[in-house]
């Protein structure tokens, strides 16, 4: 039976795009200062190319910021909040963290989490225009995400902060009901960890110019400067020192994704792996999606749930075990790496299928899925 050729299927760090090779950072400007004219226009050339590619209105700013998405995420939240009351919709654990910084951290007293189980979305309508939003575009560790934005009020008088980072660079953003957007260069297109993304419209840079937070801000959080928009982070400084290694792998993976045909190039990738999982499932007898509703599956980080008579007989514990069993199969057969449900996530399968993912290798996954649950089922179902 056939193996992948790309067993990596985790969803982050995500697979390297086809092709690639550690020649195709030979470039690096290693050993140089980033603030030196030429390692600060590779920098620059990563946001001017990502924001080619994604189609972002020109008068949004976009920076290269510390720590990921998370990093960028959190500098939104601490920087921006604290105006207006704040709704989070929470239906995944990373929405939930963000949802917990603002009730524990910020200590932000007009605060509601709109919630829905994994699986689900919480109603979007119940969000108040007036006030800020926070959420995930793409449900990172449930495979749920939103299909539209027509529930974010063209005349709000909030900010909207979106989590994208499983999202930018495979699903079509609706930035002008987005303020904020957030993702990190490790997911769709494959890039390496601990570098952020931050994309402001200009209803953010007049709500960071205008509101002066009442709690302290570490330097690595601090967008402006003299009570104006640091204009720097957006041009290709950065606040701290950045891996210029990363910063070429970057560049690699955004002219790849020039190369294959842009953003729409990059969705139709990503959707071509969803079809094909969708495909097998129709025809399996013990896998489901764990979005509920087959609108809402994601195309990127695709979680599967058990639903096997035996397996749903046990009790939560024997449950996580089978399903890391299962997992640990595929990875001891090498057809599949880091492929569990997120630690907070029902037991299954998470199965990362964004754009440097080839359809060839998840059509080829698919029967050992059959094959490690067949093992499974002989260790567990007693």
């Amino acid at each position: 039976m056939l193996k992948p050729q790309n067993p990596c299927f985790s969803s982050g760090p995500c697979a390297k795009r086809p092709g690639f090779s550690l020649a195709a950072l030979e470039g690096a400007l290693l050993g140089r200062s980033h603030r030196a004219p030429a390692p600060k226009a590779r920098l620059a050339e990563v946001i001017t190319r990502s924001k080619a590619i994604l189609g972002m209105p020109e008068d949004y700013r976009l920076g290269i910021v510390p720590a990921s998405d998370t990093g960028a995420v959190e500098m939104a939240l601490w920087s921006l909040l604290g105006p207006r009351p704040v709704d989070v919709l929470t239906w995944e654990s990373f929405s939930t963290e963000w949802a917990q910084d603002i009730a524990f951290e910020l200590n932000l007293s007009e605060f509601r989490m709109i919630r829905a189980p994994y699986g689900g979305l919480p109603d979007v309508w119940k969000v108040d225009p007036k006030h800020d939003c926070v959420f995930v575009w793409n449900g990172t560790t449930s495979g749920v995400r939103l299909v539209a934005a027509d529930w974010i009020a063209d005349g709000r008088e909030g900010l909207t902060i979106c989590d994208a980072t499983s999202a930018a660079f495979a699903m079509d953003l609706p930035w002008d009901k987005l303020d904020v957007v957030t993702w990190s260069w490790q997911k769709v297109l494959g890039g390496e960890a601990a570098h952020g993304m931050l994309a402001l419209s200009p209803r953010a840079v007049k709500r960071l110019e205008e509101h002066k937070p009442t709690w302290p801000l570490p330097k690595i959080f601090r967008l402006t400067k003299d009570g104006k928009l640091n204009e720097g982070i957006f041009k290709g400084d950065t606040i701290n020192t950045p891996s210029m290694l990363c910063v070429e792998d970057a560049l690699d993976g955004l002219r790849w994704a020039e190369s294959v045909g842009g953003l729409p190039g990059l969705i139709a990738r990503s959707e071509a792996n969803l079809a094909a999982v969708a495909a097998w499932v129709e025809g399996s007898d013990w896998a489901s999606f764990l979005a509920m509703d087959p609108a809402t599956r994601s195309s990127t980080s695709v979680c599967l749930t058990i639903v096997a008579d035996w397996f749903t007989a046990l009790d939560s514990a024997k449950q996580a075990e089978a399903a890391k069993r299962l997992a640990a199969i595929l990875e001891e057969e090498g057809v599949a790496l880091d492929v569990g449900s997120y630690r907070d996530a029902p037991p299954g399968l998470r199965i990362w299928c964004g754009a440097t993912v080839e359809t060839s290798d998840v059509e080829a996954l698919l029967p050992w899925l059959d094959v490690a649950f067949a093992r499974v089922a002989q260790e567990f179902a007693g």
